[in-house]
């Protein structure tokens, strides 16, 4: 199973809940041509939730940089919303933890933008 991806608006942010595996191939660009489409729409504050994310690869680690720097040059800002500890362990390997703005919990993380 690759990745399914929902959005919705809260107070003004798009959060994106992605649920099973983001991998090279069919998750990584569907990640990718829904971060382009939000920001093609005017969407600029985007939170990604990732508690229900199974499995991250290298791709799927390159999505996420690749859409921080879509939102980023747009003028907006991408966060990240409830890490599991691998992919905490792979942003903090891959020294960028320290890149997103990271948080455990939703309510937390819309009142940060």
């Amino acid at each position: 199973m690759s990745v399914t991806l929902a959005t919705r608006q809260v107070d003004g942010v798009t959060v994106v809940d992605a649920t099973g595996k983001i991998t090279l191939g069919e998750g990584s660009s569907a990640l990718r041509e829904l971060i382009r489409d939000q920001v093609s729409k005017g969407h600029k504050k985007i939170l990604l939730n990732l508690k229900n994310v199974t499995y991250i690869d290298s791709a799927g680690i390159g999505e996420l940089v690749s859409g921080f720097t879509t939102v980023t040059n747009s003028g907006g800002t991408l966060k990240l919303l409830g890490l599991t500890n691998r992919i905490k362990d792979l942003l903090q390997i891959t020294k960028l933890y320290t890149v997103f703005d990271v948080h455990e919990e939703e309510a937390h993380a819309l009142k940060s933008f």
